[in-house]
C-alpha cells in the first residue's frame, strides 16, 4: 500500500475512448465536455489519446475554449476524436511487448502514476466490456492504494452484450444503419440468377446486433411499394434465415429449407452473426492443426476465420446456388454517428457521469437490468461481457416466423 497521495484542489477531468468503434463514442466526449462546461467552465479537461495507450504513455490533449464553445459538432460525426486502441492493461507481456511499460512494470501503477502526473481527479473511460472490466481493474487499484481519482465508465457496445446493463450506447444506431446497407445489398440478387446473398454482420458471442439489424431492415419493408408482375416481390426482398450464436445451425435441414426458397424465388438473403458457428469453425481449424490467431484479449480474430465465407461454402452446393456475395456492414455500422434514440441514451448517461464524478462515485453509467433497470453507476465489479441475446423476446420470435415463413 502506497501513501496517501492528495488530491489537488480543483476537479480535473480526463476521457479517454478504447476499443472496437460504436457510434457514441464521438457524442459521449462532445456530451460530457458540454455538461462539465455548463456546470463549472473553469474545470479543466484533457483527453488521453488512443484509449489506454495514451493513459499509459501520458499522450493527451487538453479541451480548449474553442473546442468547449464547439462540442455540439461532435455529435455530427463518427468514429472517435481522440482516437482507440486494445490494450489490456493487465496483460502486462502484452504491455511490454509494445513498449507502453518497461519490464518489470505494472502498467496499473504506472496509469495511477500517470494520473497523478496530469493530476486528474475524474477519469472517464467509454467502451464496451473489455474497457469497462479494465477500468474496474484500474478504479480497484487506485483506491487500494489511496490514489484520489474516481473512475467514471461510460457502455460502449454495438452487440449489448455487457452484464448486467440493458441498453449499451450505439447499438440502435448501428441496427439502423446495417438495415440501410442490406436495403441496397438485396438487390444484387436481380444481377444473377439463383442468388445466395449472405450480409454478415458484427457480434462475436452475442446475436443482438444480428437480430435487431433483421427486425430494423423487416421492418423498412412494411409499406414498400413493389411491382410482382415484373417479380419486385416481398419475397424475394426479404430474410429467408437469421443465424446467431446463440442457436445452434443445423445446416443440413437449413439446407433443405432454402434449396425450396432457391428454387421457388430464384433467391435466398441470409444475415449471419459472425459468431455464428465460430466455436465449430476453430474446433476444425484446431484439429487440422492450424494456428488460430487472437488478440491481446484472448479473442479470435474474426476476420481470419471468416465465418460469412465458411457459411457461403457450406450453403452454396447444397442450394444450387449459380453466385454466391458475402457483405460485412460491421465497419459502416459502427463508424455511423450517433442516431436520435441513442443521442437521448448518450445525453442522459453523461449527466449522471458527470454528477457521479463531482461527487465521487465511481462506476459504469448505464440502465442496470438487476435493479429494475434503473439509470445509474453501476459497481464494476459487477460489469462483464459475455451477456447472451435472450432469443426468447417477442419481437425476436416475431422476426423469425416471418423468415421462415417465406
Amino acid at each position: 500500500m502506497t501513501e496517501y497521495h492528495k488530491p489537488p484542489k480543483q476537479a480535473k477531468v480526463a476521457i479517454l475512448t478504447a476499443g472496437g468503434l460504436a457510434p457514441c463514442l464521438s457524442s459521449s466526449v462532445g456530451f460530457l465536455i458540454e455538461k462539465y462546461t455548463a456546470r463549472n467552465p473553469s474545470i479543466e479537461i484533457i483527453c488521453y489519446i488512443s484509449g489506454y495507450k495514451g493513459l499509459l504513455s501520458g499522450e493527451h490533449v487538453k479541451v480548449t475554449d474553442a473546442v468547449r464553445e464547439n462540442a455540439s459538432v461532435l455529435q455530427l460525426h463518427g468514429g472517435s476524436p481522440i482516437g482507440n486502441s486494445r490494450v489490456k492493461l493487465t496483460n502486462v507481456e502484452d504491455c511490454v511487448k509494445r513498449g507502453l511499460v518497461v519490464e518489470g512494470e505494472n502498467p496499473l501503477h504506472r496509469a495511477a502514476e500517470q494520473l497523478m502526473m496530469d493530476q486528474v481527479t475524474i477519469l472517464h473511460t467509454i467502451g464496451g466490456d473489455d474497457t469497462n472490466t479494465q477500468a474496474a481493474k484500474i478504479a480497484e487499484y487506485l483506491e487500494g492504494h489511496n490514489y484520489p481519482v474516481t473512475v467514471v465508465g461510460m457502455p460502449k457496445t454495438i452487440d449489448n452484450d455487457v452484464v448486467p446493463i440493458k441498453q449499451s450506447l450505439g447499438a440502435w444506431t448501428a441496427a439502423e444503419e446495417g438495415a440501410k446497407f442490406f436495403a441496397n445489398v438485396v438487390n444484387e440478387q436481380s444481377a444473377n440468377p439463383r442468388m445466395l446473398i449472405i450480409h454478415e454482420c458484427m457480434g462475436r458471442d452475442c446475436g443482438y446486433l444480428t437480430a435487431a439489424t433483421a427486425k430494423a431492415y423487416m421492418d423498412s419493408l412494411h409499406g414498400l411499394p413493389l411491382l410482382p408482375g415484373l417479380n419486385l416481390t416481398k419475397q424475394r426482398k426479404c430474410l429467408h434465415a437469421v443465424y446467431v450464436p446463440e442457436v445452434r445451425i443445423d445446416v443440413d435441414a437449413e439446407a433443405r429449407r432454402l434449396k425450396r426458397v432457391m428454387d421457388t424465388h430464384d433467391c435466398v438473403n441470409i444475415f449471419l452473426s459472425e459468431g455464428a458457428g465460430v466455436h465449430d469453425i476453430v474446433a476444425q481449424l484446431e484439429a487440422r492443426g492450424e494456428s488460430v490467431p487472437r488478440d491481446a484479449f484472448g479473442h479470435v480474430k474474426l476476420d481470419k476465420v471468416q465465418p460469412g465465407a465458411y457459411f457461403a461454402k457450406q450453403f452454396a452446393e447444397k442450394l444450387g446456388a449459380e453466385k454466391v456475395l458475402v457483405q460485412k456492414s460491421g465497419y459502416m455500422a459502427r463508424a455511423a454517428p450517433a442516431n436520435v434514440a441513442d443521442r437521448a441514451l448518450i445525453n442522459a448517461c453523461a449527466t449522471l457521469a458527470v454528477e457521479c464524478g463531482i461527487k465521487g462515485n465511481s462506476g459504469c453509467i448505464g440502465q442496470d437490468e438487476e435493479r429494475g433497470d434503473s439509470l445509474r453507476a453501476i459497481e464494476f465489479p459487477r460489469i462483464k461481457g459475455g451477456k447472451a441475446f435472450d432469443v426468447r423476446v417477442d419481437w425476436f420470435q416475431d422476426l423469425l416466423r416471418q423468415v421462415n415463413s417465406v
